[in-house]
């Protein structure tokens, strides 16, 4: 009986370690090209902005912006999924799960809202174009 005891604990850490790494590697192969991810850093203040607006819009449907919401909530937090010293995700972690947020959003509500919110230049509402995977205007 004593050595059943710490099988579960065991267990659970096991599991979630698993699907830690297997978070990592969805992040991994769905992350955008380095140079887009460095842009999207630099335009963090206008994707925060975006992001806000996509969520207050009433138009948007339910679903759309309560993923929003979240995402909010996920970029507020000081721990991040994926710790810093990992190579390459560990900085771009909060880009990428962005990244991947907008294109959900995207494919939901239309390319029509991201730029009708989009609070930035041209130029940046184009690498947020190519970040989400929608073919430039």
């Amino acid at each position: 009986m004593t050595e059943v005891w710490w099988s579960i604990p065991a267990a659970v850490a096991g599991g979630l370690l698993l699907l830690w790494l297997i978070l990592l590697g969805v992040l991994w192969a769905a992350k955008p090209d380095e140079a887009c991810i460095r842009e999207a850093l630099r335009m963090l203040p206008d994707v925060v902005r975006l992001i806000r607006r996509l969520a207050g819009d009433s138009t948007l449907p339910r679903g759309v912006r309560i993923r929003l919401v979240l995402l909010l909530g996920y970029l507020l937090l000081p721990i991040d999924l994926v710790p810093d010293f990992i190579p390459v995700l560990g900085y771009a972690d909060d880009a990428v799960i962005v990244a991947l947020a907008l294109r959900s959003v995207v494919r939901r509500a239309g390319p029509a809202a991201l730029e009708e919110h989009w609070p930035g230049t041209p130029a940046g509402l184009a690498t947020v174009r190519r970040l989400v995977g929608i073919p430039p205007a």
